[in-house]
């Protein structure tokens, strides 16, 4: 679609530049890292990332949005085998890409082969706006081709595609923000929402903990399937973020990409 991509870079940067500032304002924890070093690595890895979603889209130029609009122009999908108002086809094609990527999230966690790809992402031991933005890339690239396959499957609108993707970016900055919410707010905010103290539970040293409140977005699906946890036992203030082995690597790019091949 025309001009897409570049908007989607403006809501992007903007949503990022406000909650940077927003948790530079009202931290919810004092950092422990070098901000200026782990920025530097989990920005490393967005550039490392975007190369790698150019490349898969010279051999596979039908990519989550290119998908939907080809299998509409193909009749390819549920929707496009049922007549919906485009409203609620919208609503009801993010409700879903939603849930799959919560899914998604935790097969990460269940599949050992999976779980070296993702721990880069947990890896992080302190938590704010740049670590919704780090991933291996491999793990980019797997997640692009289960979207893709998700979207040929459920054939929603390409609107639909984008307004997911928005909102699924920007949902993930937001709960993965250094940022205090009032304890009123929150509690209302996490009736249907993933804020920020619910995620930073999914981020303890805890297996038991970083194995629950896997939602990115939507807080319903982790309440639906018993995988809700409110609180982290050793409170906010207390709590250890990352991985139990790790030392300051973590804020080294070349130490991430190599750590899906580690035996740790």
């Amino acid at each position: 679609m025309e001009n897409e991509a570049t908007i989607r870079l403006v809501i992007f940067l903007g949503l990022f530049a406000l909650l940077a500032l927003i948790e530079t304002l009202i931290p919810r924890r004092p950092l422990r890292i070098s901000k200026t070093r782990r920025w530097l690595n989990n920005w490393g890895l967005v550039l490392l990332n975007t190369a790698t979603l150019r490349i898969m889209a010279l051999a596979l130029p039908l990519l989550a949005v290119g998908a939907a609009l080809d299998a509409s122009a193909k009749g390819w999908g549920l929707f496009n085998s049922i007549d919906l108002p485009l409203w609620l086809e919208t609503v009801l094609a993010m409700l879903i890409l939603d849930f799959l990527i919560w899914g998604q999230h935790l097969i990460t966690h269940k599949i050992p082969l999976l779980w070296r790809l993702h721990r880069v992402h947990h890896a992080d031991r302190d938590m704010d706006v740049t670590t919704a933005i780090r991933f291996h890339p491999v793990e980019i690239a797997l997640s692009m081709l289960l979207k893709i396959g998700a979207v040929y499957l459920l054939g929603p609108s390409a609107l639909a595609v984008i307004l997911f993707e928005i909102i699924l970016n920007g949902a993930a900055m937001f709960n993965h923000a250094n940022m205090r919410l009032p304890l009123w707010l929150d509690r209302i905010v996490r009736l249907v929402l993933v804020t920020p103290d619910m995620h930073r539970v999914h981020h303890s040293v805890h297996r038991q903990e970083h194995d629950s409140n896997y939602g990115f977005s939507l807080s319903i699906w982790d309440r639906m399937f018993g995988t809700y946890v409110a609180q982290p036992a050793d409170g906010h203030d207390d709590m250890l973020i990352g991985l139990q082995w790790q030392d300051e690597n973590p804020a080294r790019l070349s130490w991430n990409l190599l750590l899906p091949f580690r035996k740790k």
